[in-house]
C-alpha cells in the first residue's frame, strides 16, 4: 500500500482522484485546500489530516519524509488550479514524491523543460492524468488508423459543449492568465487525444476566440480537424436543450460518430493502475497538447475564413 496526499482537495476533480486512490488500494494521508468544504474526504479516507494553509501542509509533508514513518507519502496528486500546477508538481518532486497532475499539465510548454531538469535533480517522476488514451473506442481508433493507409488523411469535427453558469467567468476558470482560456481549460485533453490518434500536428489555425467559446482548424499527418469548444448552452443543439440536457458531445471521423460518452466513470482509477505499475504518461507525453493549447491562447482569430467549424454560422 502507498501513502497518498492531495493538494487540491475541494475542487471539482478531487473527489475521482479519491476513489482512484481508494480503488487501488492506497492511502491519502494528508491533503490541502486553501477551501474547507472538503466534506467528501470523509466518505472515502476520513483519518487523513487536512490543512488549508500550505506552508503547514509543507511542514507536515516534511516530518513525514524526515522521521521515515509508515506514513512517508510516495505520491502527491495535483488538483489545483491550473496556474499552480507547475509549482505544486515542483513540490512534489523537491518532497521526494513522484506527482499525479490533472490536466492541463502546465500552461506553457518551457515549464516541461524545467519539470524534467528536477525530475533528473530529484530522481522522483511527474505523472499526468491523459484519461482519453486509455478509453476502448479511443485506442479502437487508433488501431484503425494505424493499421490503415499511411498517407489517408481522415476528415474530422469535434464538437463540446458543457455548459456553465455565472459563476464560471468569476472564478479562476475565467480568468486566462490562470485557466489557459477556454481551449486549455476544457480542451486540451481532446487536442492530446487527436495527436495520440492521427499523429504530429502539421497546421494549427484559430478561426473564433471569445471567453466562452473557440473554435479552429488543426491538421494532424493524418486527419484535419474542425473544433468548436463551448460553455455557452445555447450553443447547445435546440432539439438536444429540448430534451432538458445542457451539454453536447460530438466527434465525427468521416462523417461516422465515435461513441465515446460512456466508459469515463474509471478512467481516473485505470490511469492510476498503470502509474502504480510504472506505466504512467510522463511529461513529454504532455507536450504536443501543451504546445497546441499555447498556440491558440497567442494566435489572432482569422474569422469565417478557410475550413471553420459549421458551429460558426450559429453565432
Amino acid at each position: 500500500m502507498k501513502n497518498f496526499a492531495m493538494i487540491g482537495a475541494a475542487g471539482y476533480i478531487a473527489p475521482r482522484h479519491m476513489k482512484a486512490i481508494k480503488d487501488t488500494g492506497n492511502d491519502l494521508v494528508a491533503a490541502l485546500d486553501i477551501n474547507d468544504s472538503v466534506g467528501i474526504i470523509d466518505s472515502h479516507f476520513p483519518d487523513a489530516d487536512f490543512f488549508t494553509e500550505f506552508e503547514r501542509f509543507d511542514r507536515h509533508i516534511d516530518k513525514l519524509r524526515r522521521s521515515k514513518s509508515d506514513r512517508q507519502v510516495s505520491y502527491i496528486a495535483i488538483c489545483s488550479p491550473n496556474y499552480l500546477h507547475d509549482s505544486h508538481m515542483r513540490f512534489a518532486l523537491r518532497s521526494g514524491a513522484d506527482a499525479i497532475c490533472e490536466k492541463p499539465l502546465v500552461l506553457n510548454p518551457w515549464n516541461i523543460d524545467g519539470l524534467m531538469d528536477i525530475e533528473k535533480d530529484t530522481g522522483q517522476k511527474v505523472n499526468t492524468i491523459l484519461q482519453l488514451r486509455l478509453h476502448p473506442a479511443i485506442i479502437a481508433l487508433r488501431d484503425k488508423v494505424q493499421n490503415g493507409p499511411k498517407d489517408r488523411k481522415y476528415e474530422v469535427d469535434l464538437t463540446y459543449i458543457t455548459s456553465r453558469g455565472h459563476w464560471y467567468l468569476q472564478s479562476w476558470k475565467g480568468d486566462t492568465k490562470k485557466s489557459g482560456g477556454i481551449a486549455t481549460n476544457i480542451g486540451v485533453h481532446f487536442y492530446d487525444m487527436l495527436h495520440f490518434i492521427f499523429g504530429e500536428l502539421q497546421d494549427n489555425r484559430v478561426h473564433y476566440c471569445s471567453d466562452t467559446k473557440a473554435a479552429g482548424y488543426l491538421e494532424y499527418e493524418q486527419a484535419r480537424v474542425r473544433w468548436f469548444l463551448s460553455i455557452d448552452v445555447n450553443d447547445v443543439p435546440a432539439e438536444v436543450r429540448a430534451t432538458g440536457q445542457r451539454t453536447f458531445r460530438s466527434i465525427t471521423c468521416d462523417g461516422e460518430d465515435i461513441e465515446f460518452s460512456g466508459g469515463f466513470t474509471d478512467l481516473h482509477t485505470r490511469s492510476y493502475e498503470e502509474i502504480l505499475q510504472g506505466r504512467g504518461f510522463g511529461l513529454e507525453e504532455n507536450r504536443v497538447a501543451i504546445d497546441t493549447v499555447s498556440h491558440i491562447r497567442e494566435a489572432t482569430p482569422l474569422g469565417l475564413t478557410g475550413d471553420y467549424h459549421p458551429f460558426l454560422n450559429n453565432l
